[in-house]
């Protein structure tokens, strides 16, 4: 497990363009085809990150409490599947499924979306606002895997509630730290 923390792209910068196939429903969606009215959580994941493994049950109560408020949510994983294979698709449709996703998990089978989020992280995090321009990038919270600090999805929750009430967002933003992608 090589520990590596967010390149924390700059605010402001309009999202990727992608379509990428959803191993939950086999269908390939685009940004533009999953985004919300309110705004866009992409976050780049994997099945066998244990930092991933640390927060996905608060991720998904964190997709589950906005999506009702307009925010669109979807989940990527862009690892090499040669050298990982329980991130291949078939393996995400499990994953999927086990832990209760019922939000687009698209497989990045050529890495193209990761680059062009700049992601380098699992789980990396990216908030986009109505106009699909990047209004935070980093950190779920404090807690990692075996620091003892809980679980809150406090710096994203409050990064989500500032874009849904037009409030201002805290500096500065921390970037997140998990996994390295594995690229090919």
């Amino acid at each position: 497990m090589s520990q590596t923390s967010s390149n924390m792209l700059a605010l402001g910068t309009i999202a990727p363009e992608f379509r990428l196939k959803d191993t939950n429903s086999n269908d390939t969606y685009s940004f533009e085809d999953l985004k919300g009215s309110k705004g866009t959580l992409v976050i780049f994941m994997c099945n066998h990150c244990p930092y991933v493994l640390h927060v996905i049950n608060e991720i998904v109560m964190i997709a589950n409490d906005y999506r009702v408020q307009g925010i669109g949510v979807m989940a990527i994983s862009s690892n090499d599947i040669e050298k990982f294979p329980q991130d291949a698709p078939e393996m995400m449709t499990e994953f999927a499924f086990q832990n209760k996703i019922d939000f687009p998990y698209l497989f990045d089978e050529t890495q193209e979306a990761a680059k062009a989020f700049d992601a380098a992280c699992t789980p990396d995090f990216f908030l986009f606002d109505n106009r699909d321009r990047l209004f935070y990038r980093g950190q779920l919270d404090d807690s990692r895997p075996n620091n003892g600090i809980p679980l809150s999805g406090s710096d994203l929750r409050s990064a989500i509630d500032a874009l849904i009430y037009n409030r201002s967002l805290k500096d500065p933003q921390k970037p997140s730290v998990g996994c390295n992608i594995k690229w090919k």
